[in-house]
């Protein structure tokens, strides 16, 4: 009976040495395949740039429809106070005229909706504001989408073939101007 061996436990050990390097290569592949979306803002596409000579271009008064928001938060559509929930149906109606109203725009193509705000303006009325805007534009171009027997103006553009025009936005393009009010005339804002 003495020759068999005795046997030794040994206890479990877990090879903590790799893995470090699994956490690292962890670490590498999570920095590698992340996304991080730096588009934060407000996304607006600006006009090219005139020639040096040329001058800007002349439009009339009646294509451009006027939104303002004083320091107070208050908004004016062409000198009239209105509700931010007034703005939308307003812009619809000034640039879908198609000439029709002598008050109101010749085209959607000649519409142009001039927003200005004071300094002392808060952000998020600003924001609330021009998303009204934006918003009277889009429902123009959901409107023209299921004319064209689409559900709306997303479906139009999922549908539509790469490299083809979109029509629709050319139809109703978003010609929104953003500037300060003018200090020469504070009465226009509503604070003076």
């Amino acid at each position: 009976m003495g020759l068999l061996k005795r046997r030794t436990s040994r206890e479990a050990e877990i090879p903590t040495s790799s893995l470090a390097d699994i956490a690292f290569l962890l670490l590498i592949f999570f920095l590698v395949t992340t996304t991080i979306d730096v588009d934060t803002g407000i996304y607006m596409e600006l006009p090219p740039p005139l020639e040096e000579d040329q001058p800007p271009p002349e439009i009339p008064d009646r294509n451009i429809l006027t939104v303002l928001v004083n320091a107070q938060g208050d908004v004016l559509l062409e000198k009239e106070f209105v509700q931010i929930s007034d703005i939308r149906d307003n812009v619809k109606r000034f640039v879908a005229n198609r000439g029709a109203d002598p008050s109101l725009s010749d085209s959607p193509d000649k519409a142009i909706v001039s927003f200005k705000t004071e300094r002392q303006s808060k952000y998020e009325q600003y924001v609330k504001v021009l998303d009204e805007i934006k918003m009277g534009f889009n429902e123009l171009r959901d409107e023209e989408a299921i004319q064209r027997g689409y559900r709306d103006y997303a479906d139009y553009r999922n549908r539509l073939p790469e490299g083809a025009e979109d029509e629709i936005s050319d139809v109703y393009p978003y010609r929104i101007s953003i500037a300060e009010p003018d200090a020469t005339n504070p009465s226009a804002t509503g604070t003076g």
